[in-house]
């Protein structure tokens, strides 16, 4: 069953700045969706993990900002997840006249160059969060025709999608957790794109052929851990596009890609500080 815990964090004082760093620290804790909003924001994790409220209250410690958190959790059966979804957090996703990311239960959503239906069935992938929305503005500008993408962590699949309909010659997005594979590989089938959905980790990379271009929308951590792998299933003069942290990760994230031969080349920072990185090789 795809059940979750739903954990409330109640911030006093409540900011943006301290949702979105929240959001980050309880992302590398584990969890893998967060909702904010003007009184703190609820993060969504496994209903596997026994006690989801401890780990919200260790990965908030040290927060860095003066902050109170007030911590509760809920228990979300799978079965009644994509109404949660429908009811409280799945909005449409417009990029100017370029791109716009809706469900099949909304309406009055405008044309866009590339429409992408997805119907989400877990905590993430929808693009909302600001650094993937990042992600797809860098997408629109990259040479995709004919060549070959691979999105690591492609969740719900919204990235792969986008680059196959910008013309990619071959997809293959990479999902560690199964329920979020399943969905990719019917959001495919729904958008009428061939993807090579892989149910996996980084290290299914070394069964792949080189590729083009590698997108990485994870977090700070397991781009550090991986970006060696990332490089290593690069053709030469590939680029990658990295996302999931603050712009004040971006020195030491460069700093291990640069051991690599990944170099920047374009960066996009957020209101709030999230970070997309453009990379070359």
């Amino acid at each position: 069953m795809n059940d979750y815990i739903s954990v409330r964090v109640d911030a006093t004082p409540c900011s943006e700045d301290i949702t979105d760093l929240a959001a980050a620290f309880l992302a590398d804790a584990g969890f893998e969706s967060f909702e904010p909003d003007a009184e703190g924001l609820t993060a969504y994790i496994r209903a596997t993990n026994d006690d989801a409220c401890g780990i919200a209250r260790e990965a908030l410690e040290d927060f860095p900002i003066p902050a109170d958190f007030k911590i509760t959790s809920e228990f979300i059966k799978g079965e009644d997840w994509n109404a949660e979804w429908e009811k409280n957090y799945f909005k449409p996703i417009v990029i100017g006249d370029k791109v716009a990311v809706h469900s099949t239960f909304h309406t009055d959503v405008p044309q866009a160059e590339y429409d992408i239906v997805i119907d989400p069935k877990m905590a993430f992938g929808t693009g909302h969060h600001d650094t993937t929305s990042q992600m797809m503005r860098l997408i629109l500008e990259l040479p995709l025709e004919g060549k070959d993408v691979i999105d690591m962590g492609t969740g719900t699949g919204i990235l792969a999608i986008l680059a196959k309909k910008r013309g990619a010659n071959s997809v293959t997005g990479i999902e560690i957790d199964e329920p979020a594979y399943l969905n990719a590989v019917e959001h495919a089938a729904l958008n009428g794109v061939s993807l090579n959905l892989v149910h996996g980790d980084a290290s299914a990379l070394e069964t792949l052929e080189p590729a083009d271009f590698l997108f990485a929308n994870i977090n700070r951590n397991i781009i550090l851990a991986d970006i060696d792998k990332y490089s290593q299933a690069l053709k030469s003069a590939a680029e990658v596009l990295l996302s999931g942290f603050y712009e004040q990760d971006v020195e030491m994230i460069e700093a291990e890609c640069q051991k690599y031969g990944l170099k920047e080349a374009e960066r996009l920072v957020s209101d709030s500080g999230w970070t997309a990185l453009r990379l070359t090789k």
